[in-house]
């Protein structure tokens, strides 16, 4: 896999209620990210890799690089279908219909 590298773009600097990440591979972008961030917690309400792009890791690449920086991360109302995504990053549902991963230490 290419280099890859996230770019958060802050919501008060977008004026949005969401923080976007871009999904970068060896500078070029593959896809984007809505989440929300706080100081220990990342809620991830959509990733979106770019079809030419899709099926080359670089979804799992990014909650790796979440999972590095966030002691929380939350996938907010997972579609049926991506349950197994969830599951294999080590998410666990909870009662909501969000996936949950919290690292080891809490």
């Amino acid at each position: 896999m290419k280099k890859l590298t996230i770019e958060f773009m802050p919501r008060e600097k977008q004026g949005s209620k969401y923080d976007w990440a871009n999904i970068n591979a060896d500078e070029k972008m593959v896809g984007k990210a809505r989440c929300r961030l706080s100081n220990n917690e990342m809620i991830i309400y959509s990733i979106d890799i770019f079809p030419e792009f899709e099926r080359k890791g670089y979804g799992t690449a990014f909650i790796e690089e979440g999972k590095k920086k966030y002691n929380i991360l939350v996938a907010d109302r997972v579609r049926h279908k991506a349950d197994g995504f969830w599951q294999k990053m080590g998410f666990k549902p909870d009662d909501s219909g969000n996936w949950v991963f919290k690292k080891n230490s809490l």
